[in-house]
């Protein structure tokens, strides 16, 4: 094992104490600021100055040249070639440029070309782990050479792609360089923001495989530094607590170009850091809603770490101490007007009838708007219980059932895509929107799982702003919508509008179409222009990128303007929270209506028995024939026993999945209480049998069984 920190060690107290004490520059604005700027469109002022670059050495060696060294030093054992060139490139700055850029005369100041030789780069980089300890060493040592430099004014391209390479060492993940590791980070996020602007789009041009080893190894660096197995290894955190910031920020570069490629090069789940999820949540979240742009550092400055479950936490936990607020506040009033406390005044209590469910469920939330943010129990009318639960599962089931229907016109169902959009007809009262937007948001308040078939872009919208605007003039639920956002909800339309930008006759003649669109509304053909006389401009060859945008604008925009801002209300009147802040639209999707993943192994390990033992054969049976489901089957048999088809964000294990016995003929179908996420499994005499009825039970399941 090679070591590192000596090196470190010895020269580090003086540089520290003059470079690395000052206050680092955030690299990213606070997500708390309504107005973000894009990091591919910088003001002027912040482009960097392009500086002459330093005269680099002429180095000749080729890609070639150096695995052929390699090659030679295996079958000799001489590795003096190998060892010269890894101790001479990794001195400086000076010398990784000449060794790894691409033509050492052009600058190369651009932001879409980083004049690196990544095949090089990568090249030196896997072969230098299996190279003798001293050769690794050499490296470690060259490294802090290039870090200890004084640094006069702005750094040149040349630095920063010694930078970019640097970064990419695969020593890194080794705990013992990371006191090297963490000065290289600590350099970067301080540079300047032009500075990082061109390290984001350099870094969108790295390899896939590279990125992903890239982000993971930062995610190492911070959770080993949180959590660490061996603390003796790292200097002690109070001498340190920059390491993390830097880390953190660096990482967001990493995430900001990945934002810039379509699709992106990984997940937006691969930025996550689980070991988040075991620090204390509220103490970050209550520091940022504090102490805002401050340099003090919190991972709510940077959302994109913490996984979705974390951030639920803070969403429930946050939803908590709304409840709890609001309700001790109604019980100051009760009192101080010397009025009998009553418990019910603690709870949204919502009661309904079965026969006027709509009218009675946007009646009681509309006169009961100041309660939103209670505990929610709901009663039937006429029916004896107490809401544990599954009253108000029932209740959110059967609403959303009559809402989406087709014949109720309020959204309509496209077959193409599966998913539901909102009707653009015009109406005189768009409260029921109001009312399907806050009971999103209640199903979030209270941790329910809505059977919503919504796309993307609804969420996307529906964090526009994310935060309700004081001025009540100030447009929201809009956002920039592309023509892939209509792909995901009218992809026949979007593939005629595709069509027509890929059209190479003539728009003008062939199409004879003008800046104008005509929508059917009760039987009625009703023309809009989607710009001042729009009807009298026609399609052409050159504008019409210009029409496609306008009208998927308008479609996703404009014609719904007055629904979706009735919807967007109504959900923010329940969800207004600084935690929304922390939400990428996905995130908002998987809470209001849980993660498509499906994983039936843990869904066994968690599953409950009532009247069976989990050793039964009958319940043996159940689970050869439900693991060896297609995923189709698999999720009807959720979607049965639960009402959908989803799974929380917490995973199979909160949906609290229960197996009863049901006594009645083996002649009978299974049955499911949705409400409960309970299914009742008749004591098949055997496998096949218990097959054929499963599948003839959860594919032609139709309504609810209320018993």
């Amino acid at each position: 094992m090679y070591t590192s920190a000596c090196y470190w060690c010895n020269t580090s107290a003086s540089y520290v104490s003059t470079v690395f004490l000052r206050d680092l520059p955030p690299i990213c604005l606070d997500v708390r600021q309504k107005q973000r700027i894009s990091i591919d469109k910088l003001p002027q002022e912040l482009k960097a100055p392009i500086l002459p670059e330093h005269s680099l050495p002429i180095r000749t060696k080729t890609v070639k040249d150096f695995q052929d060294d390699v090659e030679k030093a295996k079958s000799s054992g001489d590795w003096k070639a190998v060892h010269d060139f890894y101790s001479t490139t990794f001195d400086s700055f000076l010398e990784i440029n000449a060794a790894f850029k691409k033509d050492t005369n052009p600058p190369f100041n651009t932001i879409e070309d980083s004049g690196i030789n990544a095949k090089f780069v990568n090249v030196v980089y896997d072969a230098l782990l299996n190279t003798p300890q001293d050769v690794q060493k050499s490296v470690l040592k060259g490294i802090i050479n290039g870090l200890l430099q004084e640094w006069k004014g702005p750094r040149t391209k040349d630095d920063l792609r010694a930078y970019c390479i640097l970064l990419q060492n695969p020593q890194f993940s080794n705990t013992s360089t990371y006191v090297i590791y963490a000065h290289l980070l600590r350099q970067i996020a301080a540079l300047t923001e032009a500075d990082h602007h061109f390290l984001v789009h350099w870094s969108k041009k790295i390899s896939q495989r590279r990125f992903k080893q890239l982000v993971d190894r930062l995610l190492q660096f911070i959770s080993l530094r949180l959590f660490p197995a061996k603390p003796e290894e790292f200097p002690p955190m109070v001498k340190c607590t920059w390491w993390i910031p830097s880390a953190t920020k660096v990482l967001a570069l990493f995430n900001a170009a990945n934002s810039l490629v379509s699709p992106p090069l990984i997940s937006y789940t691969d930025f996550y850091n689980s070991t988040l999820d075991h620090i204390d949540l509220m103490e970050e979240y209550h520091n940022w809603q504090c102490y805002g742009n401050s340099h003090r550092f919190s991972f709510c400055q940077y959302p994109f770490i913490i996984s979705i479950a974390a951030k639920k936490v803070i969403i429930q936990r946050d939803s908590e101490q709304q409840m709890i607020s609001i309700a001790r506040q109604s019980l100051v009033d009760k009192v101080s007007r010397r009025q009998k406390p009553d418990m019910n005044m603690l709870f949204l209590n919502v009661k309904v009838r079965r026969t006027h469910l709509v009218s009675d469920s946007l009646d009681e939330l509309a006169r009961k708007r100041a309660d939103l943010k209670k505990k929610l129990k709901v009663t039937f009318v006429g029916e004896a219980g107490l809401d544990m639960g599954g009253l108000t599962k029932e209740w959110f089931l059967l609403l959303i059932r009559q809402i989406f229907h087709p014949d109720y016109g309020m959204f309509a169902y496209h077959k193409d895509s599966h998913c539901h959009w909102f009707s653009s007809f015009k109406c005189d009262n768009y409260s029921e929107f109001r009312l399907v937007g806050a009971l999103m948001g209640l199903a979030v308040y209270n941790s329910i799982t809505l059977d919503i078939r919504f796309p993307p872009c609804c969420y996307k919208k529906l964090l526009s702003p994310p935060i309700v605007p004081c001025d009540h003039n100030t447009l929201v639920g809009i956002c920039d919508v592309t023509l892939g956002d209509l792909f995901q909800i009218m992809p026949e339309l979007a593939h005629g509008l595709s069509e027509l930008l890929s059209y190479e006759g003539n728009v003008e003649e062939d199409f004879y179409s003008t800046f104008q669109v005509f929508q059917e509304e009760f039987g009625v053909i009703k023309s809009y222009n989607l710009k001042p006389n729009g009807d009298k401009i026609p399609v052409t060859n050159q504008n019409r990128k210009e029409y496609v945008q306008l009208y998927v604008d308008f479609l996703l925009n404009k014609s719904i303007y007055k629904q979706f801002a009735a919807f967007y209300y109504g959900f923010h009147s329940v969800c207004a929270s600084y935690a929304l802040l922390l939400l990428r639209p996905e995130e908002v999707e998987i809470l209001v209506c849980g993660s498509p993943e499906l994983d039936m192994s843990a869904l066994q390990r968690s599953t409950q028995y009532e009247g069976y033992q989990k050793t039964d054969l009958t319940i043996r049976y159940f689970w050869d024939v439900v693991l060896g489901f297609s995923l189709d089957l698999q999720k009807k048999l959720l979607h049965f026993a639960t009402g959908s088809d989803r799974v929380p964000v917490g995973g199979m294990a909160d949906l609290n999945f229960k197996i009863s016995k049901s006594e009645t003929s083996t002649n009978w179908l299974p049955v499911a209480h949705t409400c409960f996420n309970q299914l009742c499994l008749p004591p098949y005499k055997n496998k096949k049998e218990l097959k054929q009825k499963l599948i003839i039970g959860i594919s032609n399941a139709e309504g609810f069984g209320l018993e």
